[in-house]
Formats: C-alpha cells, sequence, structure tokens
C-alpha cells in the first residue's frame, strides 16, 4: 500500500560534549519545562548542516561548527507523529552573549550523561540520552555522507 499522507518531520539536533558534559536546552514544551538537544526542523532549501548551525545559535547563542555525523533515528512518538532526525556532532568555541533565543528556550545548559540519565522525566524525548550514549561509544560517520543537493 502506498500511503502518500505520511509526512514525516525532518529534524536535526546537535551532539556537542566539552569536560564529559553535554550542551542541551532547557525549554517549555506545552508549558512544561523539557530538556533536549539543540534542535529542530530543517526548514525549506536548508542542509543539514545549516540548519544544525541554525538551530543552535537559535536555542543557545553558541556557534556552532559540524564535525561528524552521529546516528539518523525514524521515530514514532507518543503522539504518532514520526520523526527523521540527524545527530550532528561537532564543537561549540564561543557563544554570543547578546543572542537572542527562541520564544520558550529557558536557555542553554551543559550536562553530565548521568545527570541527564536522572532526568527521564522531563527529556523531551528518549532520542536526547540516546544522542549522547552513542556518541560516547564512538559512534560517529564523516560529514560527506550527507550529500545536499539543494540548489
Amino acid at each position: 500500500m502506498n500511503d502518500r499522507t505520511f509526512n514525516p518531520h525532518v529534524t536535526v539536533a546537535a551532539v556537542v560534549e566539552s569536560a564529559s558534559r553535554y550542551l542541551v536546552v532547557r525549554e517549555y514544551v506545552d508549558g512544561k519545562e523539557r530538556i533536549n538537544n539543540p534542535a529542530g526542523h530543517i526548514e525549506d532549501g536548508e542542509s543539514v548542516l545549516d540548519a544544525t548551525r541554525r538551530e543552535v545559535m537559535e536555542e543557545t547563542g553558541y556557534h556552532f561548527e559540524p564535525e561528524a555525523l552521529g546516528s539518523v533515528y525514524v521515530w514514532r512518538a507518543p503522539d504518532g507523529d514520526t520523526f527523521v532526525r540527524f545527530n550532528v556532532i561537532g564543537r561549540c568555541p564561543e557563544r554570543d552573549p547578546s543572542a537572542r533565543l527562541d520564544t520558550g528556550i529557558i536557555g542553554p545548559d551543559w550536562m553530565s550523561l548521568e545527570d541527564l540519565a536522572a532526568e527521564t522525566p522531563i527529556l523531551r524525548s528518549p532520542l536526547v540520552v540516546r544522542s549522547f550514549r552513542e556518541h560516547r561509544d564512538g559512534i560517529r560517520y564523516p560529514l560527506d555522507v550527507i550529500a545536499s543537493l539543494i540548489e
């Protein structure tokens, strides 16, 4: 059967580690505080890497430099929405203190994997800790596996 109404959300998420802590975003989702990777939807005409740079800046104020691709997930959320998520590994050498963060963003934080695992009830999704565990375990691919054919 060919269901042409299936429209998964195509998203990116940054995986950034420094001194055994991971960059996360504290945000409000439906009026509740949640913890997530800096993440969001790819916009029309945007590459995976450009979307990741933009989302990190909009949600944390950090400049993001991509270095590798982590896992790519296909995940069905409890509400039935399906997401295709590219985890992009990189570093954030500096933060722009004057950056205006997106509406609903509380701000960036740096958390250890152990601290994040203890926060399971307020994680935005199970993909948050999974992406960091896979990073810790060395799962990464060269960026040139992502081909952007957008003109």
